[in-house]
């Protein structure tokens, strides 16, 4: 496979935080959006199977990475956040956009897809918003672990109790993450995971924001996820104009990094053909 440079550029969102996004890669654009907690290293897996078919600029949400944050937070900045990263990469390669998004960031590009004319299709992984978003709750004893892991400092702690808790990852994966060259990033952001989760519970699908997003969508889930967004994928297809749902067989809600090849297949598909 060949091995691409990778390029640093940012964007001033429409609070005034600054966005970071990393281009590397050959072909048309594609943004991608990394769930939480994480930031763009999260993608390392996967980009050498598309690195030779899409120009990918992987973004760090505010709060990871090297982005900025703001005092008041809320997932509407998050949209704007992604819209802004569309915007700039479609004026300065002159066409539409494809748009990937993991999980809570799955979350962000949907509704980032609503505030601007630039996307082309639309790609999210278990990551949108459901008729009753009290689903995207954690049990109460994995909030209060949490929020004591933080509270010692134990960051990593807090990523594993997340990935065990509603990811059900086994030994082998969870020593998989902790050795990857993501490890780092997610530590980092994992302090923004309960405002993140909150945003989750109250991320309401609404039809006339669906209505709104007339590009083709992808939906995807893993079929041995226990992620809750999984159980509403059928309503929020009938939701959007132009959506069709894929099943990754034997994935669960990593499995875009943790069978990175297989998942580049269907991606490569559904935006351009086979590749």
């Amino acid at each position: 496979m060949a091995t691409y440079s990778t390029v640093e550029s940012s964007v001033v969102s429409r609070d005034g935080t600054e966005i970071v996004y990393w281009t590397s890669g050959d072909g048309s654009p594609i943004v991608l959006v990394h769930g939480a907690p994480a930031d763009h290293t999260r993608w390392r897996p996967l980009l050498p199977y598309v690195e030779e078919h899409l120009t990918v600029h992987a973004m760090d949400r505010r709060g990871s990475g090297a982005s900025g944050d703001a005092v008041a937070y809320s997932l509407e900045r998050e949209y704007e956040d992604v819209a802004a990263v569309i915007d700039a990469v479609a004026a300065a390669c002159g066409q539409n956009v494809d748009v990937y998004g993991h999980s809570h960031g799955a979350m962000a590009a949907f509704g980032a897809a609503t505030l601007t004319a630039n996307l082309r299709k639309l790609v999210l992984y278990e990551g949108w918003p459901a008729p009753d978003p009290s689903i995207y709750a954690l049990p109460v004893e994995v909030m209060e672990r949490m929020n004591h892991l933080l509270a010692d400092g134990n960051r990593g702690g807090v990523v594993e109790t997340l990935f065990r808790a509603i990811e059900n990852v086994s030994d082998e994966d969870v020593a998989w993450l902790r050795s990857a060259p993501s490890w780092p990033g997610r530590v980092a952001a994992a302090e923004a995971l309960p405002r993140e989760i909150s945003a989750e519970t109250r991320a309401r699908l609404e039809p006339e924001q669906a209505a709104k997003i007339t590009v083709p969508v992808l939906l995807v889930t893993g079929e041995e996820s226990t992620d809750p967004a999984k159980a509403e994928v059928d309503t929020v297809a009938d939701a959007l104009p132009d959506a069709r749902h894929l099943e990754l067989a034997g994935q669960q809600h990593i499995g875009d990094i943790l069978a990175p090849e297989t998942f580049a297949t269907h991606l490569l598909q559904f935006l351009h053909g086979s590749p």
